[in-house]
């Protein structure tokens, strides 16, 4: 019975010690935690200074950041407490982090007028900071999975001024069978934007008489955008950035290119925090060199700019020919008769068969006109650059067309 008991006394003195060596390696360093957030985005430009982080179980807090972008003198103070909650270090020496929660924000921000804004439910989730060995561009690109955030108010001396229901961006990342980066694909959305514009009569009134005349003292709408990206040869797809507002119009910018590659990402992250002042010549220098490269490596396959109106170029219209006491017709009319001086302006006497017959069918019934440049075949915008030498040819180069009035691709 004694040999028992000293064993068992033995294992469990062991154990004990096994654990209290175990413990300090298995903690959670905070302070090493925050350090790399900054190291982290140092690849970007920023310059994050926090204030002091303290540690519970796997949570940290943070008391405020300050963020500034390497270069400028202005910084935006977060005076406030962060909360990372599910933060585990991985085995080779990154963080992961399940969510980050910021309190709801309501501070003023300006006195003449004067300016208050609330914000509230923001959270991030499934972040990841890199190991300091792996710290770079893409890495840096897979820092947040998803960030949300509940509904914005802004008011201008009590009055509602501005206002959204909830923002949204989502990170989906793609791995090859190596476990490097592949793809993402990004979404990203306002919803439920309000403004009140009718104050700025009160600022500008001749810009008042405006807004009112057009009916846009208060606006509705939504802002949404979609995007893919491979990694392998930077192929960048932007499916719709749309800006959307009710009984007002919207504008819809896509583009396909390739070319993005993380090497050019880490050059333009570089040139942005070189810290050399932007009106120096070295950093001009460095400028120039970093677009030529940037027009040699991309290639574009599309792009194109659309707007569908939901009644704005109507009530444009109808404005400036009560203005210039006109009907309707005979202002349209007067504008037709315009367009094709204001074309041959730019000196390319091909455009005015693109454009003049588009510009001409939407000023008789307002609905839709698209910008597009549609090449053969993907092309180099260093091809393109110099095509430009030519413009006539430029136009075939670049596959542009212009047309109204017709159901979007």
């Amino acid at each position: 019975m004694m040999t028992i008991t000293k064993t068992n006394g033995l294992m469990l003195a062991t154990g004990l010690a096994t654990l209290a060596m175990l413990q300090p390696a298995m903690a959670l360093d905070a302070q090493a935690f925050v350090d790399r957030i900054a190291q982290t985005y140092k690849v970007g430009g920023y310059d994050f200074s926090f204030g002091p982080a303290s540690v519970e179980g796997d949570t940290i807090t943070v008391d405020g950041v300050t963020v500034s972008f390497v270069g400028l003198d202005e910084a935006v103070t977060i005076d406030t407490e962060l909360t990372f909650s599910g933060v585990a270090e991985t085995d080779d020496g990154g963080f992961t982090v399940q969510k980050l929660t910021v309190p709801d924000i309501d501070t003023e921000f300006s006195n003449e007028p004067a300016g208050q804004l609330t914000l509230s439910n923001i959270v991030a989730e499934d972040l990841y900071l890199p190991p300091a060995d792996k710290i770079n561009a893409v890495t840096l690109m897979q820092t947040i999975g998803s960030m949300t955030t509940g509904p914005l108010l802004i008011t201008r001396d009590g009055e509602d001024f501005l206002s959204f229901e909830r923002a949204e961006a989502v990170n989906v990342f793609s791995y090859d069978e190596a476990g490097e980066l592949a793809d993402i694909v990004s979404d990203f959305t306002i919803a439920g934007i309000w403004a009140d514009l009718s104050a700025t009569g009160e600022e500008d009134p001749s810009s008042g008489a405006v807004i009112e005349a057009l009916g846009l003292s208060e606006i509705n709408g939504d802002i949404v955008q979609s995007m893919t990206w491979s990694m392998a040869d930077g192929h960048m797809a932007i499916d719709q950035f749309l800006i959307d507002f009710a009984d007002v119009g919207a504008i819809d910018f896509t583009i396909d290119l390739a070319g993005f590659t993380p090497a050019l990402l880490e050059k333009i992250y570089a040139s942005q925090a070189s810290g050399l002042d932007p009106m120096s010549e070295e950093a001009q220098a460095q400028q120039m060199m970093l677009g030529m490269e940037m027009l040699q490596a991309l290639t574009l396959t599309s792009t194109s700019l659309r707007y569908d109106d939901a009644s704005l170029a109507g009530k444009l219209i109808d404005m400036f020919a009560a203005q210039s006491g006109a009907d309707r017709a005979q202002f349209v009319e007067g504008l037709k008769a315009m367009v094709p001086a204001m074309v041959s302006q730019v000196g390319i006497p091909a455009l005015n068969d693109l454009v003049v017959p588009a510009v001409n069918t939407f000023l008789d019934d307002p609905r839709s006109l698209e910008v597009a440049l549609r090449p053969a075949t993907p092309t180099s915008l260093l091809v393109l650059s110099a095509a430009a030498a030519n413009p006539a040819g430029l136009i075939s180069a670049l596959g542009l067309s212009v047309t109204a009035n017709q159901a979007a691709e």
